[in-house]
This record gives C-alpha cells, structure tokens and sequence, in this order.
C-alpha cells in the first residue's frame, strides 16, 4: 500500500474518532461505563450513576450534566474539551463544575482556560482542585475517591471510586436497636467502615501504574491503557508511559476484576487489528473479562 493511500485510511479513521456519537456504553453490574479512547485523539470515560467522569479530550453533548471530572494527567488528548465543557455549562445556566487535576498542573490548567476567557471575552466559572496520591475525596456518604501515582511521561495520577459501607462491630451484635442507639449517643463507635473498589482508572500509564496499586487489579471495573499491540519488526518505536498486550499477558494472573477495559491503542493499528493481535496473545480475552474500546 503507497504513503500516499495509508495518509487517507488514517485520515479517516480520525474522522469516525471525532463524532461524538462514537463513544461506547458498557454495562457493569452496579454502573455503566460510557466513553472512548484513542491516542492522541481523544480520552472521555464517565459513569452516569456515580455523576463522574475521567479526563475531557471529548465532551459528547450528553456528558454536559456530569458534574465532576477526574483527571489523569494534561496532554491534550485528555484535556482538549475542558473549556467547551464549562462554557455548555454555563451557557445552560448550570452549576460550575468540579474538575480534579494532578496538582503540579493547576497553574498551567487555569492558564490554559484563562487563554479561552480571553479569546471569548467571557468566564468559565469552575472549581479547580488539584489532587496529589494518597489524597480522598469525599462524593458522598456511600462513594470516596482516593488518587494514586501513575508513571508517565508527564505528572500523572490514576483514581479508584470506592463503595463505603458501615458495618456493626461483632461485639455488639447481640445488643438490641434500642442499646446499639444509646451506645452510640452516648459516643461510643458502634460501626466499622467497610469499603469495596468499584471502579479504577488508570489514565495513561506504564505497568509500573498497576503493579504499585494493586488496589487496582481488585476494583470491580479497571479502565486501563493498552496503547501498543504490535510487535513487528517494522513497527515505529514504542513510547514510553504506555502499556502493550504483552504487559497484560505477563499480568494475566493479577486480574481479579469482574471486567477489565482496555483502550487509547494507537491509531497507527485498525480496529481489526487490534482485535486479531489481542486475541492471538490473550485467547481467553482474560476469562472473557476482557473488553476492547
């Protein structure tokens, strides 16, 4: 095939990328997972339920009532649709959004909405907290979030949404409703927090990511990278702080969640492709957990 013809397929590859109707939903058992990935072209992930998204490199219309974004790192294939976001919603007469953003990146974010206030002679009103690993967030009474270290070629952090629940200590079990109460009135800690990880996302990342967070082999759903899928001899040089089919092949025995999906494969390699070459290395597709965006 001539430079020339490979040019146009790649052309229009990112062509059916750019339309925001190309976004999966993926059914999970307590939430759905809706978004895309391709690098360099566009990261968006958000869960409907929990009212949360990861990284803006797209922003679909209906993705304009999520209200707070979580992300990973500040290339633009990640962050590219943070001013149109905020300006949608303010434009709707909606609250200011939440965004999280690795806190080495505050200044440079609020910069970088600061270019379009200036070019549209207008505001984007939103609240820009940066978040560094070891840190949670509190959502709710029932959802925390808690922010890790990831390895790429920026400062980059990954996030995992836990279900926290409280628990009767055993010792009080045999205690009736009314002594459970007065105990606790009386200041006495009656319960114990129990947490589950539903969701992880690790952005974009080395192995090195997961291996450090092991958190994130347990979560119920793991977002994950699998930039690279090819190992042919004519292949351009893998970039460092990305992940390739190999790693998870190495990894095949971490995984305990109940459904992993893989994403931002490099636009260099068909749809087909990547298909074909994951499952030549990975026939089980993980016990079928595993899902190809």
């Amino acid at each position: 095939m001539s430079d020339s013809k490979k040019r146009g397929n790649k052309l229009r590859e990112l062509e059916n990328y750019s339309e925001s109707s190309s976004y999966r939903k993926i059914k999970c058992e307590y939430f759905t997972v809706e978004g895309f990935s391709r690098a360099p072209v566009m990261t968006f992930w958000r869960i409907p339920e929990y009212k949360l998204g990861f990284d803006l490199g797209w922003q679909p219309w209906e993705f304009m009532g999520t209200p707070r974004w979580f992300l990973s790192h500040a290339h633009m294939d990640h962050v590219l649709a943070l001013p149109a976001y905020i300006a949608r919603r303010r434009m709707m007469q909606m609250e200011p959004p939440t965004i999280y953003v690795p806190e080495q990146k505050v200044g440079d974010i609020r910069q970088f909405l600061g270019a379009f206030c200036r070019l549209e002679q207008s505001v984007l009103p939103c609240e820009i907290i940066g978040v560094r690993p070891g840190d949670e967030i509190d959502l709710s009474r029932e959802l925390v979030v808690s922010v890790h270290k990831t390895y790429h070629t920026v400062p980059s952090i990954g996030y995992i949404v836990w279900e926290r629940r409280k628990k009767l200590k055993p010792e009080y079990l045999e205690l009736s409703g009314p002594e459970i109460r007065d105990l606790s009135v009386s200041g006495v800690e009656v319960s114990y927090e129990v947490r589950f990880p539903r969701i992880a996302f690790l952005g974009d990342s080395s192995p090195r990511g997961l291996d450090e967070n092991p958190d994130m082999y347990k979560a119920d759903v793991l977002i994950a990278e699998m930039t690279h899928v090819s190992t042919q001899k004519n292949e351009p040089r893998q970039t460092p702080g990305h992940m390739r089919v190999e790693d998870y092949v190495e990894r095949k025995d971490k995984f305990q969640n109940k459904k992993i999906i893989a994403s931002h494969f490099s636009v260099r390699y068909a749809q087909r492709d990547v298909e074909n070459c994951v499952k030549q290395k990975l026939p089980d597709m993980l016990g079928g957990r595993l899902v190809l965006v």
